[in-house]
């Protein structure tokens, strides 16, 4: 639904970010090697019932296949998320048993 838009890794916050309708979406998160630590997921009022933050997190999930790194989610939602799309339990540094 959102392609177009594309995720910000900023750095310096340690936020990955997507701007929809002039309005900030965000994760924070840690890194320790290749390991991306997913701590919260937010996602404005003003976008609820949009996609905004499953489209966030598909996006980060893609950002860090490309760049090898493993999944650590710590986020609730980002939790949520793995359970309806186990597609992207590859990433899992612990992956569960098949």
């Amino acid at each position: 639904m959102y392609e177009d838009i594309q995720l910000i890794n900023n750095e310096p916050i340690h936020n990955f970010e997507l701007f929809v309708e002039g309005y900030r979406a965000f994760i924070d998160y840690k890194t320790k090697g290749d390991k991306v630590y997913l701590i919260h997921t937010e996602a404005p009022v003003e976008l609820e019932g949009k996609g905004v933050a499953a489209t966030i997190v598909t996006k980060t999930f893609e950002y860090m296949e490309a760049r090898h790194l493993k999944l650590v989610p710590l986020c609730p939602y980002v939790q949520a998320y793995l359970k309806r799309h186990p597609e992207w339990n590859r990433l899992l540094v612990d992956r569960p048993a098949s």
